[in-house]
């Protein structure tokens, strides 16, 4: 698994743009008081099921699987010289 400096902004970023990938795919908005946990497990079912990402094995889906799924699909997305694609 490749670790990334900043995968704690890349986590944050990550749901920052899921969530609006998710609200223009016509899903509700997140309700307040919703916890990270069920945001990243919510956006990584969506985007494997849109095969934005390879699914993790059913075995594999756990909270820190997921969430590094997550910063691999933005880290995919941000340019090679983007500040937190920083090591």
């Amino acid at each position: 698994m490749k670790k990334f400096k900043h995968e704690a902004q890349l986590l944050k970023k990550a749901i920052q743009i899921g969530e609006v990938y998710a609200l223009q795919r016509g899903f509700a908005k997140f309700p307040p008081g919703i916890s990270e946990k069920d945001k990243v497990e919510a956006l990584y079912m969506l985007l494997a099921e849109d095969k934005r990402i390879t699914p993790l094995p059913k075995d594999k889906q756990s909270g820190p699987e997921m969430r590094h799924k997550l910063v691999i699909w933005l880290a995919n997305q941000l340019p090679k010289d983007h500040e937190l694609l920083e090591n």
